[in-house]
């Protein structure tokens, strides 16, 4: 097939590009640029502001150099204003409201999964090509995504929202090998650019950040209350409850109360209309468990769950699978019952479903928490 592939400068799309080629496809490799610091006043919280190159620019001299080793024609596109509009702010408008957002999720449906297919499809390629850790699955005519070789890299949590007929148009090399398989390919090809280079980590496209003084660029801090859940206590300030996550334990400014000290403090719930701050003390706190959560946004990728099935759902990427129970509500909102209580489900944040053998069905986010069906975010 005649195969786009997105170079990201990384190693895992560099391996994907030559195992494509390997199989006998046509491919083109295309850098993505998404993000415009200067543009979009990226200024609190970037570490790279007085580098002599920014992070963008060695990323797309990386993927230049990787495309020039295995001989393959190189392009470069822009999705700047479809990554602000679609999905930056997204993530804006969840944190105001005091949710949680993982824009990786709509940066693959809205981004690479969107006007990077367009343009592949429109422009006489069959097929895209990402170095996700995944794996499409053909069978009776339908195409499924499947969990990776590689579990501990596995990406289809962020890969949930994407439609089946978005997966249909996609290959994933890399859905069979493991990441130490992709390192070894990488310096057997003497791939000196990406072959030793660090994964990426930070928001998607943007790159790493002190997320709480970048958040400041676009929402303004303002100060508040940190309450002890438990007696409604003052424990300290906040400076916006926008800033915290639940379970989240660092940067709370509040260590050194006697007698909570070994345990520590722990972000239990987040009352954006009055700006406090609930914290709880210790990781086994009650506080941080719910018994159920309702889901919206919902996309199913293949097939859809029956109402009352029993299926796996991830709250978070690299957690476990969870044991739930599925009601739905109405087409648009969900219903899930734990097999047993779990920590730290998040409003804004994404539910993944998944089958017992590795199917990823889809997902959606997280509306409401609850424990004992007292709602409780």
């Amino acid at each position: 097939m005649k195969v786009l592939l997105g170079l990201s400068g990384g190693v895992d799309s560099a391996v994907a590009a030559y195992l494509l080629i390997k199989a006998g496809h046509e491919v083109t490799a295309c850098f993505m640029r998404n993000w415009d610091a200067l543009a979009n006043n990226d200024y609190l919280g970037n570490p790279t502001l007085n580098e002599n190159q920014c992070p963008q620019e060695k990323d797309y001299d990386d993927a230049m150099a990787v495309a020039k080793k295995l001989n393959i024609p190189f392009i470069r596109n822009d999705y700047i204003k479809e990554y602000w509009d679609n999905v930056f702010s997204y993530l804006i408008k969840e944190y105001e409201v005091g949710r949680t957002p993982n824009p990786d999720i709509f940066c693959n449906k809205y981004i690479k999964f969107g006007p990077f297919l367009d343009f592949a499809l429109s422009h006489g390629y069959d097929a895209i090509a990402m170095g996700h850790y995944a794996k499409r699955i053909d069978k009776d005519d339908k195409a499924y995504l499947a969990k990776s070789f590689d579990t501990n890299k596995d990406q289809t949590y962020f890969l949930s929202q994407i439609s089946n007929y978005q997966l249909s148009h996609c290959l994933f090399p890399l859905g069979n090998i493991d990441k130490s398989e992709v390192r070894r390919i990488a310096h057997e090809l003497d791939l000196e650019s990406v072959m030793d280079k660090k994964d990426s980590t930070g928001i998607c496209f943007i790159g790493e950040r002190n997320f709480k003084e970048f958040l400041k660029n676009y929402i303004p801090a303002s100060q508040g209350e940190i309450r002890d859940i438990e007696n409604d206590r003052v424990l300290g300030n906040h400076d916006g409850v926008m800033y915290y996550t639940i379970g989240q334990r660092r940067g709370l400014g509040i260590g050194g109360i006697k007698g909570e000290e070994a345990k520590g403090w722990f972000v239990a719930r987040k009352d954006v209309k009055r700006n406090i701050l609930y914290v709880a003390s210790g990781e086994e706190n009650e506080y941080l468990e719910s018994t159920s959560c309702t889901v919206d946004t919902l996309n199913f990728i293949t097939d859809k769950p029956e109402d009352g099935s029993h299926i796996e759902v991830k709250f978070r990427y690299r957690q476990p699978d969870n044991g739930v129970t599925i009601h739905y509500i109405n087409d648009e909102l969900v219903k899930l019952v734990y097999d047993k209580p779990v920590k730290a489900v998040t409003p804004g944040q994404a539910a993944v479903f998944y089958t017992e053998e590795g199917i990823c069905l889809g997902g959606g986010l997280i509306k409401h928490v609850y424990r004992n069906d007292r709602r409780i975010d």
